[in-house]
């Protein structure tokens, strides 16, 4: 059973940086692609951005030159989201999201995480 678990979020002022990590467990062989979505109150779940087994990286014109989605060199099922100059806008839930994931056993599929709260506030 592959499992994402997300951490890191909290409270933070305006122009603040919060690190969320990610960390898929179970019997991994391969991930294609992780990503990092967000959803606010009222608002349909939205890409923040992803990053391919190959390395290659998108992010959604709302944060690019601000965040930064990575994976953990030492850590390869731990995917990484390091957020700077923080907007009140940038308040939602984040949920990573793991596509295309192939397990030891044979098996593949979609799995998402549970969520980690991020609040943009003075």
């Amino acid at each position: 059973q592959v499992q994402l678990a997300e951490s890191g979020g909290g409270l933070v002022q305006p122009g603040g940086s919060l690190r969320l990590s990610c960390a898929a467990s179970g019997s991994i062989f391969s991930i294609d692609v992780m990503g990092w979505y967000r959803q606010a109150p009222g608002k349909q779940r939205e890409l923040v951005a992803t990053i391919t087994r190959g390395g290659t990286t998108n992010y959604a014109d709302s944060v690019k030159g601000r965040f930064t989605i990575s994976r953990d060199n030492a850590k390869n099922t731990v995917y990484l989201l390091q957020m700077n100059s923080l907007k009140p806008e940038d308040t939602a839930v984040y949920y990573c999201n793991a596509e295309n994931v192939r397990t030891l056993t044979g098996r593949s599929g979609n799995y998402w995480g549970q969520g980690t709260q991020v609040t943009v506030s003075s």
